[in-house]
């Protein structure tokens, strides 16, 4: 298959909490709701049923109707991307099918959990996916939730496969970001997979950030990126600074809790966990709110 780059699906992509109902199913109207009003305060697109997403806890038919009910709601304004990856290579790869045919502009795909596979196994997998769909592949390396790093080394052996366009890099090693974004093939683009490393990632050349805290800030965090994109570098580092807090704040306890329960808490309500996650301990849920009450919220809140 040959590299989609012609048509990327934005530089500032928020990774989308799953509205629930109080009865724990998934709230579909309330989904398209949040993609249209996250489209409206500066995202790109949005990713769909990522870790953000609590993917590990919504059934395949969930999340197929999520990805065609988010992509028909903001059709011609963002672009929608599925997260359907697994840790099976051959589950993967059917989920991968299932999205390009909900008709994801791009697949988010997690290097594979628990497996602990080798730099090879993860060649392999990765490569096998994207021979199977058309649909541009964005991998994901988040070692402090997989359990293990795709090298840098790896990353760019991909970055030659067919219609692999990129990665949401969450190692947080600044070192490797930059050996790949010097040594992968044209096209291929870095997008930060940690919202406090956004500022170093772009500087170094990468393309954005899949973003958490865009639920709140995301004009600030586009203006952060076409900033330091337009060689604003001073401006951009003083927004990035002024952020910086609210980022912590988002990460107190495990994502997606703090930012989940934040929309709830501000009038955007986006409903209850689905075990084993839970809402916050009554003085970290204060602390969040502190934080983000220093803040102008970006995110349009219904009256």
């Amino acid at each position: 298959m040959t590299n989609s780059q012609e048509s990327l699906p934005g530089r500032l992509l928020t990774a989308m909490v799953t509205p629930m109902r109080p009865d724990g199913a998934v709230d579909f109207a309330k989904a398209r709701e949040l993609a249209r009003a996250l489209l409206d305060s500066g995202s790109d697109g949005v990713v769909v049923t990522g870790t953000t997403g609590e993917a590990p806890t919504i059934n395949i038919a969930d999340k197929v109707r999520l990805w065609s009910e988010v992509k028909d709601a903001i059709a011609g304004r963002g672009s929608m991307i599925a997260g359907a990856g697994d840790n099976c290579t051959a589950d993967s790869i059917e989920f991968a099918r299932e999205a390009a045919a909900a008709g994801a502009d791009a697949i988010l795909l997690t290097v594979p959990y628990y497996n602990k596979p080798t730099q090879e196994g993860l060649y392999r997998h990765f490569a096998a996916i994207a021979e199977s769909v058309d649909t541009p592949c964005i991998m994901y390396n988040v070692p402090a939730r997989t359990g293990v790093n795709m090298t840098a080394a790896t990353q760019i052996r991909l970055s030659h496969e067919g219609n692999i366009i990129g990665v949401k890099e969450a190692s947080g090693d600044m070192v490797q970001h930059a050996e790949i974004i010097e040594g992968a093939a044209s096209g291929f683009r870095v997008w930060s997979g940690n919202d406090e490393d956004t500022f170093n990632v772009i500087a170094l050349g990468g393309y954005g950030v899949i973003s958490v805290a865009s639920h709140l800030v995301g004009r600030q965090i586009a203006d952060m990126i076409a900033a330091l994109t337009g060689g604003e570098t001073s401006r951009a580092a003083s927004i990035h600074r002024r952020l910086l807090p609210l980022i912590d704040a988002l990460f107190l306890q495990t994502n997606p809790i703090p930012v989940k329960y934040a929309l709830n808490q501000l009038g955007f309500a986006c409903g209850p966990f689905r075990l084993p996650m839970c809402d916050p301990d009554e003085a970290t849920g204060e602390r969040i709110m502190q934080e983000v009450a220093k803040h102008t919220i970006d995110l349009p809140i219904p009256v």
